[in-house]
């Protein structure tokens, strides 16, 4: 094998870790969302302030200020822009951040992108129907996923099973 070949495959392999890493912007599902699209003033009269700042803005709440961080019913955290289910109780967690953090997502229901934001790239996600921001995905979680989908209380609403 060849100098150019070698660097050839490694370039290859390191793009492709990161499309796979990335989740290629999106995530797969046979369920089809339908998009909502409302225009900012919509918006602005659906959501409280805070909301409207994290959904449409990709803003980040205080931690430890959301009531949900303490939400511990069986049910289901939904978005609140659109009330898209995303997370099943029984994947909450104490991640000890300050935010309702999860290990594993309701598949298809959320759209990944890469954040610069910090310097440091991470990976941000998004509701699949209405694109409102939520919070961001690690790989510090626990089994049996080790994701920790940390998310703003201020993005979600509970429905008590």
């Amino acid at each position: 094998m060849i100098r150019r070949d070698f660097l050839s495959m490694i370039s290859l392999g390191v793009l492709g870790t990161a499309i796979a890493g990335s989740g290629g912007g999106t995530s797969a599902s046979a369920e089809t969302i339908a998009p909502l699209n409302l225009s900012d003033a919509e918006w602005k009269k659906r959501l409280s302030p805070l909301s409207y700042e994290v959904l449409r803005h990709e803003a980040t709440e205080r931690p430890f200020s959301s009531p949900l961080l303490n939400e511990h019913r069986k049910g289901v955290f939904a978005c609140l822009g659109c009330d898209l289910p995303l997370f099943n109780s029984d994947t909450k967690y104490d991640s000890g951040t300050g935010w309702p953090s999860f290990f594993r997502a309701i598949p298809g229901h959320l759209n990944m992108k890469a954040d610069f934001k910090i310097v440091v790239e991470r990976t941000e996600y998004h509701c699949a129907r209405c694109g409102g921001h939520q919070g961001h995905l690690f790989d510090d979680g626990p089994p049996p996923t080790g994701k920790r989908y940390c998310n703003n209380g201020a993005a979600l609403q509970f429905h008590p099973a």
